[in-house]
C-alpha cells in the first residue's frame, strides 16, 4: 500500500483547510458535538457486528465517483437556502433551512452545528461545510435501532451516500472507540496487502491530513471534512455562476 494515493488534493489539504481550522480555535469548541458523534459511532459500530462492504482503502477509493455524484446533488439544495446568493448560508438562512426540513433544534444546538461546520470562521456555511452539516444532522438524528424510521433527507441517493461515508469511517475505526488514531489508519492502509506494509511516513501523512487540531485522534467531523476534499466535490464542478 506504499503507492496508495487517494486523491491529488491530499497534499494540499492541510494548507487549504487544515491550517484554517488549527488557527481558528481550540478543539474545546467542538468537544460537545464531537462527543455526541463519538457515542453515535460506537453505537453504530456495535450494531454493524463487524460487517462492512469495504475491505481496503482501495475499495473506498473506487467508490469516489459515486460519492461525488451523490453529494453534488446537494448543490441545488444549497442554492435554495442561500437566499441572497452570496455563496454562504448565514445563521438566519440556516434556521429557515432547518425549519423547511422540519428539523427541530434548540438555539444552542444550532450554534454548535454552525460553529462546528464553519471551519474558516467566516460566519457563513459554504457548500462543502453545508454537506458536512447535513451529514452530521442525518447521523445524529438517525435512530440506529430503527432503520425504517430514519430522518428523511428527501433523497434516497443522498441518504445512501451518507450511510456509505459512515461505513467508510467505521471500517477505519478498527478498535470501535468512535474515533481514529494512527494505529487505525496504519491497519487500514495495510488491510489489502499486509505483506506490502505502508511506510510509516505515508501513514503519518495520511493521519496528519485528517487530524487538523493535532490532538492525536480524528473525530467523524474531521474525517468528513477530509473525505469530502479527497472525493473532490469541487474539483471539476462546471457551473455558469461558479465564479460568484
Amino acid at each position: 500500500m506504499g503507492k496508495c494515493h487517494p486523491c491529488p488534493s491530499l497534499k494540499s489539504l492541510s494548507s487549504r483547510i487544515g491550517g484554517m481550522l488549527c488557527n481558528y480555535g481550540s478543539s474545546s469548541k467542538y468537544k460537545k458535538l464531537d462527543s455526541k458523534l463519538e457515542r453515535k459511532m460506537i453505537e453504530m459500530k456495535g450494531s454493524a457486528s463487524g460487517q462492512s462492504n469495504f475491505k481496503s482503502i482501495d475499495s473506498i477509493i473506487l467508490r469516489f465517483p459515486q460519492f461525488r455524484e451523490g453529494l453534488r446533488n446537494l448543490r441545488g439544495v444549497f442554492k435554495q437556502y442561500d437566499e441572497d446568493s452570496n455563496g454562504t448560508i448565514d445563521r438566519e438562512e440556516l434556521n429557515r433551512c432547518l425549519e423547511k426540513l422540519q428539523l427541530h433544534f434548540t438555539k444552542e444546538e444550532v450554534e454548535d452545528l454552525f460553529h462546528s461546520c464553519d471551519i474558516d470562521g467566516s460566519e457563513g456555511i459554504q457548500f462543502n461545510e453545508f454537506i458536512v452539516l447535513l451529514c452530521l444532522i442525518y447521523l445524529l438524528m438517525k435512530p440506529s435501532s430503527s432503520p425504517d424510521n430514519t430522518l428523511k433527507m428527501h433523497s434516497l441517493q443522498l441518504e445512501a451516500t451518507f450511510d456509505t461515508i459512515v461505513e467508510a469511517f467505521l471500517f477505519l475505526d478498527k478498535n470501535g472507540d468512535g474515533k481514529l488514531n494512527k494505529k487505525d489508519v496504519m491497519k487500514a492502509l495495510n488491510e489489502a496487502s499486509p505483506w506490502k506494509r505502508s511506510p510509516a511516513r505515508v501513514t503519518r501523512t495520511r493521519f496528519k491530513e485528517m487530524d487538523w487540531d493535532k490532538n492525536g485522534k480524528v473525530s467523524f467531523r474531521e474525517f468528513l471534512f477530509a473525505f469530502i476534499n479527497w472525493v473532490g466535490i469541487e474539483s471539476d464542478e462546471e457551473l455558469p455562476d461558479s465564479g460568484t
